[in-house]
């Protein structure tokens, strides 16, 4: 089902089987976790990369809401739920080999725990990484 929100575009929220299904697709690693490219939806501006469990995954497709798992803390972490700064799922896809997420995302503020819109903000240089 899905919920209209902001910006014309539909909050992706599936029901818990499909949310499941999709799960059993995703071929996560040996520590049950697996990458996740966060992209903006209309843009195609690539924000940030994180990782999910299979609990996170199930949680964001079923919210509406992008859940990761914090490999630092060791927990689960809704984004936006201490910044404001949300993500809200438009569409998940996954790769060929099923090792790879891509969530194209309504992002709402920064993206990056810097303040910066992108966490992709530098780039190779000959002093090293420079600004974008």
């Amino acid at each position: 089902m899905n919920v209209h929100m902001s910006n014309e575009v539909d909050a992706l929220r599936l029901s818990e089987t499909a949310a499941v299904a999709f799960a059993d697709a995703v071929a996560f690693d040996s520590h049950g976790l697996v990458p996740v490219v966060a992209q903006q939806h209309d843009s195609g501006e690539v924000l940030m990369l994180a990782w999910m469990n299979r609990e996170a995954l199930i949680a964001t497709l079923t919210g509406g809401r992008v859940t990761y798992w914090s490999r630092s803390r060791q927990a689960m972490w809704r984004k936006g739920d201490t910044s404001g700064h949300i993500q809200e799922l438009v569409e998940a896809r996954v790769d060929c080999d099923g090792d790879t997420l891509l969530l194209l995302i309504r992002q709402t503020g920064a993206a990056c725990h810097t303040g910066a819109r992108s966490c992709f903000y530098r780039r190779a240089g000959e002093a090293g990484p420079e600004p974008l």
